[in-house]
């Protein structure tokens, strides 16, 4: 994979960096600046190679047109805070005052365009369209550096054609996701576990099937774990249920004893009358979830305290643990203590941790743990888990 030196000398030169920079909002505040701070490593980096540097990225889905709400100036003034130096903002990605943004740009200085997705070219499924509209962000740079690992995921003209236009390489966050997780698939310390959780089996189907040959352990939480709790025969009330996966959750269950591969399941769950940050709850055995006091109206919403133990006790006792995936409903405080528990034992093992994006990664900060105190927390959970998978990212294979 090419990287930044493959590019050459790149004083005076204007380099597109194509960041992830999809950040949490509330009223139009950053609730986790942890992409903004992720991004920092490269941006420095080429500023001091007196770069010139065009920042672009995506926030929210909007619908191939500007949305307010999804704006990047705030990200913009939160980047210049990090960074101790200005970042210009433009409020168009392709145009005649991004056009002249950029022509304004002196050796090392800094330029964020507005939201690719406020043009439908960006995720057109036409790769003409995605052609055309990233040949127009080319149109401003003499190389491109692609170092949003949150999206190299995605055919998308900012990750896939605009690096094709250009000469193009993965910069520093890439590198460093890709070795993390490299690590994780081919050289892994042993014992090696890996915690899943997140609402569904079938957002994880792949990354099980793929891992389950090469783990020691799965410990299983979340709302996927009625779906197996379901396939060995236990009532689970008003849980989240995959009916249709219940014959794949069994032959994971059968390949995993056969290799010798050791799946934990919750022994106990926190049933709650409603799905509500007020609602009643009680702790019940797992395979007790419909003897709740609330009947087939309970709904599991967090992993007992029995389980948080046994989960963080596995965790101690590994040299390599990926975890993907909330426990239970973190964002409500009566449900958030499985999660909080398996985040705490990361921070207490010895062994190599990866907290691996998206949910979980916004759920140790919501609960107050630092970066620092984790191994790696990754910029890009579905990107990581489809790289678990085996899959090929077609934001990376551009790049070799």
């Amino acid at each position: 994979m090419r990287t930044i030196e493959s590019l050459g000398q790149l004083r005076s030169k204007t380099v597109i960096v194509r960041c992830d920079l999809n950040v949490p909002l509330a009223d139009g505040e950053i609730t986790d600046d942890g992409r903004i701070r992720a991004s920092l490593t490269t941006i420095r980096e080429l500023r001091e190679s007196g770069a010139r540097i065009v920042l672009i990225s995506h926030l929210g889905r909007p619908a191939g047109a500007p949305e307010e709400r999804y704006s990047l100036r705030p990200v913009a003034v939160r980047m210049a805070e990090l960074l101790g130096a200005p970042v210009a903002f433009v409020g168009e990605t392709v145009g005649t005052e991004a056009s002249a943004a950029v022509s304004a740009l002196g050796d090392g200085d800094v330029v964020l365009l507005e939201n690719l997705r406020f043009n439908p070219g960006e995720t057109s499924k036409d790769a003409e369209e995605r052609r055309a509209f990233a040949a127009r962000i080319a149109e401003f740079g003499d190389a491109f550096v692609s170092d949003g690992f949150g999206v190299v995921h995605r055919r998308q003209a900012s990750v896939t054609e605009l690096a094709e236009a250009l000469p193009s390489a993965a910069g520093r966050l890439v590198e460093a996701e890709l070795r993390v997780l490299e690590r994780l698939t081919v050289t892994p310390e042993r014992p090696y576990a890996v915690v899943l959780g997140g609402s569904k089996v079938s957002d994880k189907l792949g990354v099980i099937s793929h891992l389950i040959e090469r783990v020691d352990t799965l410990l299983i939480g979340g709302g996927m774990v009625f779906t197996f709790l379901a396939a060995q025969g236990h009532a689970v009330a008003s849980s989240l249920l995959e009916e249709d996966q219940l014959d794949t959750v069994r032959g994971y269950l059968s390949d995993a004893e056969k290799r010798g591969v050791r799946i934990v399941l919750p022994t106990d769950i926190v049933v709650a009358e409603r799905f509500a940050a007020d609602a009643a709850h009680e702790v019940v055995a797992a395979d007790a979830i419909a003897g709740s006091s609330f009947g087939e109206s309970g709904i599991g919403l967090d992993i007992g305290p029995e389980s948080a133990a046994a989960f963080a006790s596995v965790i101690a006792g590994a040299k390599t643990v990926f975890w993907n995936g909330p426990m239970g409903v973190f964002e409500m405080a009566a449900f958030a203590e499985g999660t909080r528990s398996v985040a705490r034992a990361l921070t207490e093992t010895d062994g190599f941790t990866v907290v691996g994006g998206g949910d979980s990664a916004a759920a140790v900060r919501a609960l107050g743990f630092r970066d620092e105190q984790f191994g790696h927390i990754s910029t890009g959970g579905g990107a990581s888990l489809e790289f678990l998978e085996g899959k090929t990212l077609p934001g990376l294979e551009v790049l070799a």
